[in-house]
């Protein structure tokens, strides 16, 4: 269920759009002042489709969506400039002419952003690592990834949107730009949404996790509620079963997943499951835990 509110300063409200193979079907989703909502799922699963439909990048057959108040179809028209201007986002590839300079793109985006702010911009690509002199075509993907960063938070933005923005950084890079997302976040007013495959980052920084799998929201939680509360009993045939015969989970959300060794089952609360079976072991959840329960588990 989508925690949604009328307050909300991202929201997609049931988002529809159908392509030959692929359909994103009645997306709800909701990033609230103060949030970083992590937004997962696997490869072609939709995300990627449900943030350029939030833009106003493509056209949906269904639905709608808004950011800051702004219909998302009203993005990409004269009457959204003023909220472009305070939208950041980040693509998962960096979308720039090879030729141009570090230095180049900061004089483009000052023609295009009110609001751009050019001494940010040099604070922080100098702080990024970014030679000034040296040309997109010349960056690796990570450096890539961190001019697209510091060309978003240099107009001085409300909400970012970033998909896939960790992508290619080394740790202490990516140790660094969720340090800065952090404190952009801690302003008030702001909040992002952020698509990511890399979920220890989304661990380390989100307050909810929003799952998409084959264009369908299929959980949306407090990220608390995951690596927290939540944990994967490692059981053998027998202990299933008595899990199973104690009730403390209904069967409809018993879900489980058998390998060679044993079968993993998804533990909604491991203090209270500690409790009641102390001799199955039940280990810490993570998101790629839950993610995989939920989305490959089976169900009694």
């Amino acid at each position: 269920m989508t925690k949604g509110s009328s307050a909300a300063l991202i929201e997609a409200r049931g988002l529809t759009k159908h392509y030959d193979g692929f359909s994103l079907e009645g997306v709800n989703l909701a990033v609230n002042e103060g949030e970083v909502v992590g937004f997962v799922g696997q490869n072609g699963a939709g995300k990627s489709t449900t943030i350029k439909a939030l833009l106003g990048l493509i056209r949906v057959d269904g639905g709608e969506g808004s950011v800051l108040g702004t219909p998302s179809d009203e993005l990409t028209r004269a009457s959204g400039a003023a909220t472009k201007e305070r939208v950041g986002v980040v693509f998962d590839t960096v979308s720039l002419p090879g030729h141009l300079r570090v230095a180049d793109v900061g004089r483009i985006y000052a023609s295009a952003f009110a609001s751009w702010d050019a001494h940010r911009f040099s604070q922080l690509t100098h702080d990024l690592g970014l030679d000034p002199k040296k040309a997109v075509k010349d960056l690796s993907r990570g450096m890539g990834m961190k001019l697209s960063l510091a060309c978003a938070l240099a107009h001085d933005p409300q909400v970012l949107i970033l998909d896939e923005a960790t992508a290619g950084l080394d740790p202490m890079a990516r140790d660094e730009a969720l340090e800065r997302l952090r404190d952009f976040v801690a302003q008030p007013g702001h909040a992002i949404l952020m698509s990511s495959h890399i979920t220890s980052d989304l661990e380390r920084i989100a307050d909810r996790i929003v799952c998409i799998d084959a264009g369908r929201i299929v959980f949306d939680l407090e990220k608390d509620a995951i690596t927290d509360s939540a944990g994967v009993a490692r059981c053998r045939v027998a202990d299933l079963e008595r899990i199973a015969s104690s009730g403390m989970i209904p069967d409809s959300e018993l879900r489980y997943l058998r390998h060679d060794y044993g079968i993993d089952v998804l533990v909604p609360d491991r203090f209270a499951f500690a409790e009641m079976f102390p001799d199955i072991p039940c280990d810490h959840m993570t998101i790629d835990d839950y993610m995989s329960l939920t989305l490959k588990g089976g169900v009694r």
